[in-house]
């Protein structure tokens, strides 16, 4: 399959593919994805369109990066073609209280080692990995703000956060007239649909872009598993799958194969098409060990599920919600407006409020 449609990012002039690449298991072969089977992943990966590449300062130790900054050097005139997204926040010294987080200082060194690792000048998304209670939330914003101003950073983004913080992070920028976070990185997929409170609400509000994170939810609706599959060997991620193989989960990964038959697809294909066909998702994070797995993942944008399909698998999965969230599903729209009916420019959909 070849990507021709792309879509921008929050209220960024930034397009991107609908399906990201990311490189969480590019290493040196010792526990991912050796250098040269990442860059075969990354040639089809750009090969069939795909133009959004993410990674981490702290993915196996700073290996990610250095292996795409190797791929980029040999590549010529390929980085300027692709959206490159890499985050700060993880440290790789721990002895040292400065090295990780959202500070000032660390922000800056960690900054300028992922340039010198993917062999860059410019980051096109840099996305802060995850909350810092510890640092002010003004100090971490007016930061990004600079290294936007000084051409380093093209875009800012965050990932595993409070919405509050998300909506305190938006207006602080704008009464001060710094850079404004463009996109959310969450964790979301069938099983995992708790992002649809408040992230998915702050995301709507403030016009930001989501980018889901283990979409396939660590292996468990990549298809490989089954009432009689409920281990596979020599995965790195049977670990995270155990838990969630409980007889509501078989329930679904029925319904998945059921649906996956009317495609002619794989269950994998149809978990993938079911988050990137929510309102809300911009692009959508794949990851892959082998070109092969790559090839059955990029496959899912080829599959468009029905109305019925989309509210079969969501009747499956309906996400239990944290306060308020949980007292407003209570009442639906009976508290508010009685019998009558209400629709206009503000009505959201209830699945989504």
């Amino acid at each position: 399959m070849t990507i021709h449609s792309y879509r921008t990012l929050g209220k960024t002039g930034l397009r991107v593919s609908p399906l990201a690449l990311g490189a969480m298991n590019f290493d040196d072969g010792t526990w991912g994805s050796a250098p040269q089977t990442s860059f075969e992943i990354l040639d089809h990966y750009v090969d069939a369109g795909g133009n959004f590449i993410d990674t981490a300062n702290q993915y196996n130790a700073g290996k990610s990066e250095q292996t795409l900054g190797d791929y980029f050097e040999q590549r010529s005139g390929l980085r300027d073609r692709v959206v490159l997204a890499t985050k700060f926040g993880g440290t790789l010294h721990p002895a040292d209280p400065n090295a990780g987080g959202a500070g000032r200082k660390a922000i800056y060194t960690q900054l300028d080692e992922s340039l010198r690792r993917l062999k860059t000048d410019y980051i096109d998304l840099y996305w802060m990995h995850q909350w810092d209670r510890h640092t002010p939330i003004d100090e971490t914003l007016s930061t990004l703000d600079d290294l936007v101003r000084a051409g380093k950073v093209r875009a800012i983004g965050v990932s595993n956060v409070p919405a509050w913080w998300v909506g305190q992070s938006v207006g602080l920028s704008g009464a001060h007239g710094w850079e404004r976070i463009a996109a959310l990185q969450v964790e979301y997929s069938l099983l995992a649909r708790t992002p649809e409170g408040e992230q998915f609400g702050a995301a709507r509000a403030l016009g930001l872009g989501v980018t889901p994170w283990s979409p396939l939810a660590s292996g468990v609706l990549s298809g490989k598993y089954s009432r009689a599959v409920r281990s596979v060997e020599g995965s790195s991620r049977s670990g995270y799958a155990s838990p969630n193989l409980t007889e509501d989960t078989f329930v679904l990964l029925d319904a998945l194969a059921e649906i996956a038959d009317e495609h002619s697809a794989t269950v994998a294909a149809v978990s993938l098409a079911w988050v990137r066909q929510q309102a809300e998702v911009t692009s959508t994070l794949i990851g892959a060990r082998t070109v092969e797995q790559l090839e059955a993942n990029l496959a899912s944008a080829d599959v468009v599920l029905s109305p019925e399909n989309i509210a079969r698998l969501s009747a499956l999965t309906e996400p239990t919600l944290e306060y308020p969230m949980n007292v407003i599903r209570s009442f639906a729209t009976g508290f508010l407006q009685g019998d009558t009916s209400i629709n206009g420019l503000n009505s959201t959909a209830f699945a989504r409020a």
